[in-house]
């Protein structure tokens, strides 16, 4: 082969691989413009969002200001609103399904991710898991079915029975009302709960518990001095999180909460949440302040899930990135 042919045979071998970087950039920018557009669109559906309830609720924001938050008369006919009922309702229900669920909850996580045998830890977290799947109108229709009459004949009267004299459980046993919300609040939060609480908890290092076994603790020491306390932000985390998802339950709660707009002290009372009023009272809604307050209500609900979520996630993954650092 002559001198003058091998230039010209690598020239000719060289152009095709030039041609091809450049066209992996140009793909590799398009992919990217691509996946940005989505990020943006994920922060824009937020912003917009918030910007719609501001600009619905505008006209109860300058009629009612700040006192629609301790308004407790709510009458459509004389466009009177007050969210208090609904705030209130919302607070009891969601505090009633935290303190039944965190015990339940932070019983299983540590079950199964330390007590339970290995065997059976994967299928019964799957069934744990398996309870955030059921729809809210299911719990609902449950509740109505089995959980309602339950209550009303066996638990409430019991309760009142013994603690009737305490306002807080003052009243009939009717079996529906903030108790009867909370309580089916609690059974869904569970799964939450316990599905990320036992993810910290997992995520401590084995040796914290190695150390704790060889200098001579039990199980039950075990995991009460060298798990929870490491685990620690991350299940107020988790907790933070049930609560943000009880905060906006609706299908469930308006079945259970019995729908009356009353600040009441007894729990066994109806009562009224802020997501289960603007599902039954938005497609009557009629007048242009009658709209704008249940915008208000909605763009209260949005912030308050919105700030908690955030702060949850925020303490799950620095909990995390604290135990995997120290692993």
């Amino acid at each position: 082969m002559s001198t003058v042919e091998v230039p010209m045979q690598q020239a000719a071998s060289s152009a095709p691989q030039s041609d091809a970087p450049h066209g992996t950039r140009s793909a590799d920018r398009a992919f990217r413009a691509i996946l940005t557009m989505f990020g943006l669109t994920v922060l824009a559906i937020p912003a917009l969002m918030v910007l719609e309830l501001v600009r619905s609720s505008r006209l109860a924001i300058d009629k009612f200001g700040l006192g629609f938050l301790t308004g407790r008369v709510w009458d459509p006919a004389r466009e009177e609103f007050g969210a208090l009922p609904f705030i209130y309702g919302t607070v009891v229900t969601s505090l009633i399904a935290i303190a039944i669920a965190v015990p339940v909850s932070l019983g299983l996580a540590i079950f199964l991710s330390d007590l339970a045998p290995h065997r059976f830890r994967k299928p019964l977290g799957f069934m744990v898991e398996l309870l955030a799947a059921i729809p809210s109108v299911v719990y609902g229709f449950w509740g109505i079915a089995v959980l309602r009459p339950w209550l009303r004949d066996s638990v409430e009267p019991v309760i009142i029975k013994y603690f009737g004299y305490i306002p807080l459980f003052e009243g009939p046993p009717l079996g529906f009302g903030m108790f009867a919300a909370g309580v089916i609040l609690a059974i869904m939060i569970v799964p939450t709960i316990t599905s990320v609480s036992r993810e910290v908890m997992q995520a401590v290092p084995q040796l914290h518990r190695e150390a704790a076994v060889g200098l001579g603790a039990c199980a039950w020491d075990t995991i009460r001095y060298a798990v929870l306390p490491s685990a620690r932000s991350g299940i107020i985390g988790a907790i933070i999180l049930g609560l943000n998802r009880a905060l906006g339950e609706t299908m469930a709660v308006t079945m259970m909460i019995g729908n009356v707009p009353k600040v009441s002290a007894s729990i066994f009372h109806p009562g009224y949440s802020m997501a289960s009023v603007i599902a039954n009272e938005f497609v009557e809604a009629t007048s242009d302040m009658y709209v704008s307050a249940l915008s208000k209500v909605a763009l209260l609900l949005f912030g308050v899930a919105l700030l908690l979520n955030l702060f949850a996630r925020w303490l799950v993954s620095s909990t995390k990135s604290k135990l995997e650092k120290r692993a």
